[in-house]
């Protein structure tokens, strides 16, 4: 049985005129990490919109670029970089020429939000890819481009927010709104992520699923192993993270000449906080608060969702990617300068 919303606690979802809340960098990680005696310079953001895309600069060095061509289903983040210029994402399918790099799954692209279940149309795979799915086409839901909102940069951070559609063979079902905060500084590089679903089609149900749902897919090196998954609890590989909840994962390991993870932590007050993860050690790592009973192996749990008609409900994430090992990057510090922004 369907869930109604849950108003209090965990989660949330408010009416269509609610302020959206803008998440800061944590200019006092500095002062509480030991041995940083100093707080790292924030670099300059730069946006440059270009047709179907924006290629964001942070430092004057290229970051990441999202795209959201209305050919593509969903809109995606590829690549992403670190502060010292290495790639941690996947290349396939937007690049075929990388040694050793998977061409699995090719729906998980580097960076993007969608779900498998959404009225029952699946937005988590792709009709492109019939090999990867048992859906008919008919099935499939697109997260289509509607407007770009904002894409301004700023000499601390840059923004860019942009509204889709999600449509299906029945029509338009509800709208999404993805927002993205940037910054960095000489050793680490952010994005504050929020997406916000609006049911002003009518009521939206979110199904239990493990196929969803903010997911990143990592650089063939950042796999586990030859890198190392850890979650918050301290958890570590596939078989300790994967359908378990934690405030965050982290994947590192060793990249061309760098030492370098990227990390996704879930705020505090989203829906079912700490989320459950749908993490594989083939490098998919995805923030899932909906397949409950997937993830438990228990049928008696439901983690279906109903976002009421005329309301939103709300996710924030932040990706972190960092310098070092977990441990090394004060991963678990970055968290809770996080989850203490309301």
């Amino acid at each position: 049985m369907a869930r109604s919303p849950e108003r209090s606690g965990r989660g949330r979802v408010v009416g269509v005129s609610a302020r959206r809340l803008i998440p800061l960098i944590f200019l006092a990680l500095a002062a509480r990490t030991p041995g940083w005696s100093t707080l790292p310079a924030p670099e300059a953001v730069e946006l440059i919109h270009n047709g179907s895309h924006v290629d964001v600069l942070i430092g004057g060095h290229p970051f990441t670029t999202f795209y959201f061509d209305a050919t593509v289903a969903k809109p995606y983040f590829f690549p992403i970089r670190s502060a010292r210029g290495t790639v941690v994402t996947r290349g396939f399918p937007m690049t075929s020429d990388i040694a050793g790099e998977d061409h699995d799954e090719p729906h998980q692209r580097g960076m993007y939000f969608a779900h498998g279940d959404v009225n029952g149309f699946d937005f988590w795979g792709e009709a492109a890819f019939p090999r990867w799915s048992n859906h008919s086409a008919s099935t499939f839901g697109r997260t289509v481009f509607r407007a770009l909102d904002e894409a301004r940069g700023g000499s601390e951070r840059g923004r860019l927010r942009a509204t889709f559609d999600l449509v299906t063979s029945a029509g338009i079902i509800a709208q999404e709104t993805q927002t993205y905060d940037f910054s960095g500084d000489d050793q680490q590089r952010i994005i504050d992520c929020e997406f916000a679903i609006q049911a002003d089609h009518g009521p939206v149900t979110i199904g239990d699923t493990k196929e969803g749902t903010f997911a990143i897919r990592v650089v063939k090196a950042l796999d586990s192993p030859p890198g190392h998954m850890v979650n918050a609890s301290g958890a570590s590989g596939e078989k300790g993270i994967w359908g378990k909840r934690a405030e965050w994962v982290d994947y590192h390991g060793r990249v061309a000449d760098e030492d370098v993870g990227i990390a996704v932590f879930d705020h505090p007050d989203n829906l079912r906080a700490p989320t459950y993860w749908h993490a594989r050690a083939y490098g998919l790592l995805a923030a899932n608060p909906f397949g409950v009973r997937q993830f438990s192996g228990d049928r008696r749990q439901n983690g279906t969702y109903v976002i009421p008609a005329g309301e939103v409900l709300v996710f924030r994430y932040r990706v972190f990617i960092h310098h070092g090992d977990s441990a090394q990057a004060h991963v678990a510090e970055a968290y809770r300068q996080f989850a203490e922004q309301k």
